[in-house]
């Protein structure tokens, strides 16, 4: 069978003076500003793989040190690091966030405050540490969350109340289920603003080739109406898939640290909540993905958003972190196995089996993808070449067959 590699060219608009750009951002807002020597200042992160987060925190941090302030690093992100202050420590060190890489102290801490308490049984809560600061940075990117979809999704305002919330406050969060979860996020974020030190956001949002775009203050009097306009950008930069009807998709690896669900939901067009219906495109028939990232830990949450695997992804999984991110999330059945092969082949020849008896392999729209964060270099196959939609601007850059030694895919974009 042949197949064709392709480059899609999305729109891209890529930040170059990030420096500038930051201390501009950070010089605009005054309670920041105002805020007298010495005084501490926590700066979140997440555990995102974010374009430029180390020179974006640095510049933070040199920042601050330039008006005599005591930044410091928090880890913001739930129950992500398998719910301990030592694992979310490893998680930041994995996405090069170090004191040594910033110069300032990394503080983590599992123990919580409770703030107060919205919609009349919604608890709010967030880190010890962060609520006895001197004032608290907010900074995260902007983008689509994966499990809902509103005016205000994940960003600066689910940093504050499930990133810095830790594994109790993301639980509380989550537990109401997803059609809550915007309302939830909303209301709690405004809560924890306007009891907490939180002095300002400075929002990240990247185009679709994962750079960054847009680095933005964002004002605590402004909060959610700023992050509404952002996430409004961030979506029309997303990436997609060239056409909209798959048989087969194959994502040649997933993790953490290309979407919090493993595999971007929104991208392959499953979100596998009960009571959510799944988004309209793409429809996708069978998912087979092979590898988990070594940056994603060992948590595999997202995994039963597929149908087919292998047992080199499977060895790779940290069962405890993965149950308990999808423990914490309630979203448990992106927590289930699919089938699980010895090898990429026999998954991928399995999965086309599993299509029905009459299919011809010649036939079968393949999408092959090296995650679903990176999007603008795919594999497809003839069949799938031809229903490329009109309004993608792509060109064939090679064209191969489809073969696999000993067991594993000959040609994979991660790779080439």
């Amino acid at each position: 069978m042949n197949v064709y590699e392709l480059e899609i060219k999305f729109k891209s608009s890529k930040l170059i003076n990030l420096k500038e750009v930051i201390w501009l951002e950070l010089a605009r807002n005054c309670q920041l500003n105002a805020l007298p020597p010495k005084a501490k200042v926590a700066i979140t992160a997440g555990s995102r793989g974010i374009d430029n987060i180390v020179l974006i925190l640095r510049e933070i941090v040199n920042y601050l040190k330039g008006k005599k302030l005591h930044p410091f690093i928090l880890p913001a992100m739930g129950s992500h690091g398998g719910a301990t202050a030592e694992g979310q420590v490893e998680v930041l060190k994995q996405l090069g966030i170090t004191e040594e890489a910033l110069g300032v102290p990394i503080r983590s801490s599992m123990e919580v405050i409770k703030l107060g308490t919205v919609n009349d049984n919604l608890p709010v809560y967030m880190d010890k540490i962060a609520y006895f600061a001197d004032a608290i940075l907010v900074v995260n990117r902007i983008k689509s969350h994966t499990a809902f979809s509103g005016k205000i999704e994940s960003g600066l305002s689910k940093m504050v109340t499930v990133g810095m919330g830790k594994q109790r406050g993301a639980s509380y969060i989550h537990i109401q289920g997803a059609e809550n979860m915007e309302d939830n996020i909303i209301k709690g974020s405004k809560y924890a603003i306007d009891n907490s030190p939180i002095c300002m956001g400075l929002a990240i949002v990247e185009d679709s080739y994962d750079q960054t775009s847009i680095i933005q203050g964002v004002s605590i009097e402004n909060w959610h109406h700023e992050e509404a306009k952002l996430l409004e950008i961030s979506k029309s930069l997303m990436p997609s898939f060239p056409v909209d009807e798959i048989d087969l998709l194959i994502v040649e690896e997933m993790g953490k640290c290309y979407s919090g669900t493993g595999m971007d939901p929104t991208i392959i067009g499953r979100l596998r909540i009960d009571g959510m219906p799944d988004p309209k495109k793409p429809k996708v028939k069978r998912i087979a993905v092979l590898d988990l990232a070594d940056q994603s830990h060992g948590n595999a949450q997202g995994i039963g958003l597929a149908d087919f695997t292998t047992e080199k992804l499977f060895s790779k999984v940290d069962r405890y972190a993965t149950y308990m991110n999808s423990i914490t999330s309630t979203f448990l059945r992106r927590a289930m196995f699919p089938f699980i092969y010895p090898t990429e082949e026999d998954a991928i020849e399995h999965a086309l089996l599993s299509l029905g008896p009459g299919v011809d392999k010649e036939d079968v729209r393949i999408v092959q993808i090296p995650n679903t964060l990176h999007l603008s270099r795919v594999i497809v196959s003839e069949s799938a070449l031809k229903k490329v939609l009109p309004n993608v601007n792509y060109s064939v850059t090679r064209k191969f067959e489809f073969l696999f030694e000993n067991g594993n895919l000959t040609n994979k974009i991660s790779s080439l």
